[in-house]
């Protein structure tokens, strides 16, 4: 069982800009709906973990499993024996930058948690760029 989605925007703000904005992980709850906090240990990078607290307050262990600077970022959940995995990218573009996410939920009752998972990916892309192209 399986489910996948993919949001991609562009934007005039700089691969730079929205990658600050991604590996600073105290800012995800002010360009992400479903999220109100995130703590990691250490720093962010291949390997790192740490806990999101998603709305209504449910707290779900995190890994960073693939961090290219700049460029991409895939972040792995798991409940149980469900596996949610969301890979960032951004790419620069000719008039600033393309930022693309998917997300991959697989596991027991992935057809159905996945689209609650997806459900606030256009906003929180909106949200995210908006937020990159004001500091840019």
């Amino acid at each position: 069982m399986s489910y996948e989605y993919e949001g991609t925007v562009s934007t005039s703000a700089t691969p730079a800009d929205v990658w600050r904005l991604w590996s600073d992980v105290g800012s995800w709850h002010c360009w992400d709906p479903a999220v109100q906090g995130v703590a990691i240990e250490g720093h962010f990078g291949e390997g790192a973990g740490g806990t999101l607290t998603l709305t209504g307050n449910v707290h779900a262990p995190f890994v960073l499993e693939i961090v290219e600077h700049g460029a991409r970022f895939v972040d792995r959940i798991t409940m149980g024996d469900l596996t949610v995995s969301i890979d960032h990218h951004v790419k620069a573009t000719a008039e600033g930058s393309e930022v693309t996410v998917r997300t991959s939920v697989h596991g027991p009752g992935a057809e159905d948690v996945g689209p609650l998972v997806a459900a606030d990916t256009p906003k929180a892309l909106e949200a995210l760029v908006r937020m990159a192209e004001d500091k840019s």
